[in-house]
């Protein structure tokens, strides 16, 4: 079945403490869903404005596209997005 991921998941799991949010899709003209990933980049991009307004870093959200087929980018890019927060640092809102 498919889901949207909206983006009240990635400012919500920000809100309950979260340090960052990666969302993983597929390679433009490479999803099963069509046109599913470039909807999650438009919501990506827009949940990165909301973090800015909530006084956070937008870096804390990021989209990276990346095939089934990619095992070792998937670990790499998640590794890098690991490290690019850990220089931004603890999420400052923790309820």
């Amino acid at each position: 079945m498919h889901r949207t991921l909206g983006y009240q998941l990635h400012t919500e799991a920000l809100q309950e403490g979260a340090d960052g949010v990666l969302i993983v899709g597929c390679h433009p003209g490479d999803c099963a869903y069509k046109t599913g990933n470039l909807g999650a980049e438009r919501r990506v991009r827009f949940a990165r404005k909301l973090v800015g307004q909530m006084g956070m870093n937008e870096d804390r959200v990021k989209m990276v596209l990346v095939s089934a087929a990619e095992g070792d980018k998937f670990a790499s890019e998640v590794n890098k997005f690991a490290d690019e927060i850990r220089k931004v640092g603890p999420n400052p809102i923790r309820l």
